[in-house]
């Protein structure tokens, strides 16, 4: 046989199909620990590499024993491939309980017996019933006549490689598009090797010579590839998958152009538009309806570890939710931007929490308006806002006239529903822009802004009229009910708002004294009220 003939240029090509495995062999050996499934490809690997030398110097022999020989070899590595692949495929594809203990064993009984069945085959004839050289051929080239096992051989190994493939197709329909150029990497390199074992069994290869051990070359040369250009088993993108999938919180990748690259179950049930056909859209084309905040707006900052934080109300249907809104940036190994991560993390309980105390503390428990405090409060904002826009501002203080004999002659329930119940009135009647508070236990206050003092006293006084002309009603009789009324407006820009509450309460206290149920404005000391009988 010479270097120039086609079949010793063959053997040239499965010489370098075998460095190749050995290599990647070596680089699956010292990442084992990057990814699970790690281990298997450095066997995969490393048994092809096996395969592939044995069936070089097996085209290299002169003699039939030493093709006997190198094809024992050759079978070391060989019927193991395909079981190792389905191992590799199912921690590929996160199937890694399916993988350790008697299940994986199992999946090696039929190689093992293949290799016995080759090594003893003079003893039995159950591989392959003869094998002899190739009458017409110019270089020693083995003919064999299979055997019974040699068919269950083929049906278990061409069994596997189908099951890799529905396991990748299985799973590359869910899989986001991130991790599609893993798959097809894997799928091809179980399918370029079944394209060549099914071509020669069908008769069509060149020099009728088996083409697997030269292609299997080809799948690790697609290897490499994928693991050094997009990071295949280098840290398992699978486990990363479930990781992802797993999150409670919603999670968005987008590119720099602001388009969605990638989100988990999470984000689609935060976003019901978020489906497989939001992948490649722009954010903003799918962030629409339910947000009182607006669009969402987060930019891509060009310094590295920039992050941004808001808080974001989305209603879905009757229900309303909080999230607290985290976009992040993406960096590449070499630190260049790549796009930015968005984190939706849930906050609504805690929302809600915060609201209900907040609640607590602003709303006074019984009447269910403002205390006294939250009062104050926004009264000195409105105050300081009328100072700045030049603009009226009046307070009215009122408290119920007898409310001790209510209490004594009824008792405190009903006493209570005598202050809700004048409250009840109070909403009726005030403006929607007045500040209402309870200001003591039977006292209540009132914030009218751009309001002038002779306005407020004709509200005081509507007020005044409803209170008295609407009894309540307690166990089927009504109680009369009256208030009394002081009222002060603010006359210059350095008044304190304590000050002018004193002067509504000397004109309350100056109702009191003249008669009750009555409305007393401080300036002008006017009464415009008339004691109901």
């Amino acid at each position: 046989m010479t270097f120039d003939s086609p079949l010793s240029q063959y053997i040239i090509f499965v010489i370098i199909s075998g460095i190749l495995s050995v290599l990647l062999a070596i680089y699956a050996f010292n990442n084992k620990s990057n990814f699970s499934g790690m281990r298997a490809l450095m066997w995969s690997t490393l048994l092809s590499a096996v395969y592939t030398f044995g069936f070089a110097f097996e085209l290299a022999s002169d003699t039939v024993p030493e093709i006997k020989f190198w094809i024992n070899i050759e079978y070391i590595g060989m019927p193991f491939i395909a079981p190792i692949n389905l191992l590799l495929i199912m921690h590929y594809v996160g199937m890694d309980k399916f993988t350790t203990g008697k299940k994986a064993w199992g999946l090696f009984v039929v190689p093992a017996i293949t290799f016995l069945m080759v090594v003893t085959n003079d003893y039995h004839g159950l591989f392959y019933e003869s094998l002899y050289l190739r009458s017409n051929s110019a270089s020693p080239v083995v003919d064999v006549v299979p055997g019974l096992w040699y068919y269950v051989h083929g049906s278990y190994t061409s069994g596997t490689m189908f099951a890799c493939l529905f396991l990748l197709f299985s799973h590359g329909r869910k899989t986001k598009s991130i991790y599609r150029k893993q798959m097809v990497t894997m799928a091809l390199s179980i399918l370029i090797p079944l394209a060549g074992a099914l071509s020669y069994v069908l008769g069509l290869t060149p020099l009728g010579i088996d083409p697997v051990p030269m292609l299997l070359g080809i799948t690790s040369a697609l290897y490499v590839y994928a693991i050094f250009s997009a990071g295949l088993l280098t840290v398992s993108p699978i486990a990363r998958e479930h990781i992802f999938e797993s999150m409670r919180d919603g999670v968005l990748v987008l590119n720099l152009s602001n388009q969605i690259m990638d989100f988990n179950s999470a984000a689609a049930q935060i976003i019901p538009s978020l489906t497989p056909l939001a992948i490649g859209k722009k954010l903003e084309d799918v962030w629409k309806r339910g947000a009182e905040s607006g669009a969402f707006s987060f930019g891509l900052d060009q310094e590295h570890d920039v992050q941004h934080e808001q808080e974001l109300k989305w209603v879905r249907g009757k229900e309303t939710f909080y999230y607290r809104i985290r976009a992040s940036n993406l960096l590449k190994p070499n630190g260049q931007l790549a796009g930015r991560t968005i984190v939706m993390i849930d906050v609504t309980e805690h929302t809600l929490l915060q609201h209900k105390l907040r609640h607590l503390a602003e709303i006074d428990g019984l009447t269910s308006i403002y205390n006294r405090t939250t009062f104050m409060e926004k009264s000195r904002e409105l105050l300081n806002a009328s100072h700045r826009q030049r603009q009226p501002l009046s307070f009215i203080l009122f408290d119920v006239d007898h409310f001790k004999q209510i209490n004594d002659r009824y008792g405190h329930s009903v006493g209570d529903f005598a202050l809700q119940h004048i409250v009840n009135i109070c909403k009726q009647g005030l403006p929607t822009k007045a500040l209402l508070g309870r200001y003591g236990g039977e006292e209540f206050a009132v914030c009218l802004p751009e309001t002038e003092l002779a306005e407020a006293g004709q509200i005081a006084e509507r007020l005044r009229k409803e209170i008295a002309s609407t009894p309540m009603y307690s166990s089927a009789k009504a109680i009369s009910i009256t208030a009394s009324f002081g009222l002060t407006q603010a006359r210059t820009p350095d008044v304190l708002l304590e000050m002018l509450l004193r002067e509504a309460d000397v004109a309350l206290y100056r109702s009191k004294h003249g008669g009750r149920n009555m409305v007393t404005m401080m300036d002008l000391e006017q009464v415009h009220a008339i004691e109901t009988k």
